[in-house]
């Protein structure tokens, strides 16, 4: 049933980094219970409900939260849970009447998941923002891109999934076993600002100790060093090297047929041009599938660039089942894996309503419970 089997977690409709940690706490076991709005405000940016996959394992009940028996309702989902899922702005939830202190005086051991970009308080906490602001305020925007061109946005994979939503879940998960002990609930403040400048850990360790130069396409990892790169293929694909320790480079300059050759030295920056013009040279006489085939079995630190498709059939990851198919679609398989527990999809993403009776029944409201709920405006599959 997943590490988290036997978790009740309550998670109100967002978009982004919320539902991704409603998704990892499902893919363990949790079992979510979606609030979602009666009808579709357009969070959904026009996706239909079974592709959205982050909405996985879930069932789900709708509430209108902007009238008080909706509020009463929702006060009577959160006394059941063991923990809560809000990305709405800072003060949204008090005003509504759904704060953690009035939670809390219906349910203890809650513990409240805020998500939020830029956190519950700062000069800026009220303010909109995606992904891309708040990597740019960490610093972290302007450290990627190519020497000399403009800072290129990573997807939005730092802030809203990496910073953001598995912040939260790991906030949540901690925050689930300090309740165990202390019969207390809390309140999780995961603002992706926080957790972006947390992924940077490494980096602000290296400008420290000077290996780390803030100018943008110089450095090691960055696309600087020639040998921790993309080249193009002859047939107008890409491959990755990351050949960083001496024996891995070794081995690259072997599998590339440049053992032999007076190459610039490894470290030497004032000739990484020149190092990097020829292995483009020599990149570019073969095809990635070639190059593939060269590189079977080496330890240089190779890799094809795939597409998303070409990677669901890539033969490593199909050995591993990374990518499975469920419902109507392939996607990510739930990580990381557990030994004795292993997490699954359960279900497949709700439409508005699905199951809700259902999940209502399992945690433990009565039919005259239930019936109670449906009257304040709870909306449901029976």
């Amino acid at each position: 049933m997943g590490p988290l089997a036997g978790i009740r977690i309550l998670e109100f409709e967002a978009i982004g980094p919320g539902p991704f940690c409603g998704m990892m706490l499902a893919d363990m076991g949790a079992d979510v219970l979606l609030v979602d709005r009666p009808d579709d405000p357009g969070l959904g940016l026009g996706r239909e409900r079974w592709s959205d996959v982050m909405l996985r394992g879930r069932r789900s009940v709708t509430l209108d939260l902007k009238v008080k028996e909706g509020v009463e309702a929702a006060l009577r989902l959160a006394s059941r849970a063991d923990a809560l899922i809000e990305g709405f702005r800072p003060g949204v939830m008090e005003r509504l009447g759904l704060g953690p202190e009035a939670l809390a005086a219906r349910n203890a051991k809650l513990v409240y998941g805020r998500m939020t970009g830029w956190g519950q308080e700062g000069p800026l906490a009220t303010r909109a923002g995606h992904d891309i602001n708040y990597i740019a305020l960490t610093g972290i925007l302007h450290a990627i891109g190519r020497a000399g061109e403009a800072p290129v946005p990573p997807l939005n994979l730092i802030g809203d999934f990496g910073g953001g939503g598995m912040l939260l879940a790991f906030g949540i998960a901690c925050a689930l076993l300090e309740a165990r002990r202390s019969g207390k609930g809390q309140v999780v403040d995961a603002a992706m600002v926080d957790g972006a400048s947390l992924l940077s850990t490494m980096f602000w360790g290296m400008l420290a100790g000077k290996r780390w130069s803030e100018v943008r396409g110089v450095n090691v990892l960055d696309s600087g060093a020639p040998w921790y790169d993309v080249y193009e293929t002859q047939d107008a694909k890409f491959v990755a090297i990351g050949a960083i320790e001496p024996k891995f480079y070794a081995e690259l300059l072997e599998r590339l047929g440049l053992a032999g050759e007076a190459l610039p030295a490894q470290h030497d920056r004032s000739r990484w041009p020149e190092l990097r013009s020829r292995f483009a040279q020599v990149f570019r006489a073969k095809t990635r599938a070639e190059w593939d085939c060269v590189f079977e079995g080496s330890d240089a630190c190779f890799a094809p660039v795939l597409t998303f498709s070409e990677a669901r059939a890539n033969a490593h990851n199909a050995s591993r089942n990374t990518f499975i198919d469920s419902g109507r679609l392939a996607q990510p398989a739930p990580a990381p894996r557990y030994s004795r527990t292993p997490g699954a999809i359960r279900r497949e993403p709700p439409e508005r309503g699905a199951r809700g009776g259902e999940a209502l029944a399992d945690w433990g409201f009565s039919p005259e419970e239930i019936e109670r709920l449906a009257s304040l405006g709870v909306g449901f599959a029976r």
